[in-house]
């Protein structure tokens, strides 16, 4: 009897601390939906003048690119120069999938 009592108040503390009406399944729809419009944002185009040149960038200024960590970048600066931003893929520096996602936040400028 007591253990029923201590299983009852357990599980009306969790259904209280709860919001109403949502489910595991609701909340982890909700961060997914949250994640992907992240992902959006951060996935439109930069202002030319923030855009990160593949070709004069630093090590650091690459990893903050999404999806480009210690190694993608270390590729990137061994891979240079680049005539287009596209040669990532070409020249298997990165997977299509990465520079998906960062296509419309760098660029391949050339020296004049």
């Amino acid at each position: 009897m007591r253990f029923c009592r201590l299983i009852t108040q357990l599980l009306l503390a969790i259904m209280l601390m709860a919001p109403i009406g949502a489910s595991p399944a609701m909340a982890q729809a909700t961060a997914t939906k949250d994640s992907k419009a992240s992902s959006k944002a951060n996935a439109k185009s930069a202002p030319a003048g923030d855009l990160v040149d593949l070709n004069s960038a630093s090590i650091d200024q690459l990893k903050a690119l999404p999806g480009i960590g210690d190694a993608y970048s270390k590729k990137i600066v061994d891979g240079r120069p680049y005539a287009r931003k596209d040669q990532l893929v070409s020249k298997n520096i990165v997977p299509q999938a990465t520079y998906d996602k960062i296509k419309t936040l760098v660029v391949a400028r050339q020296k004049k």
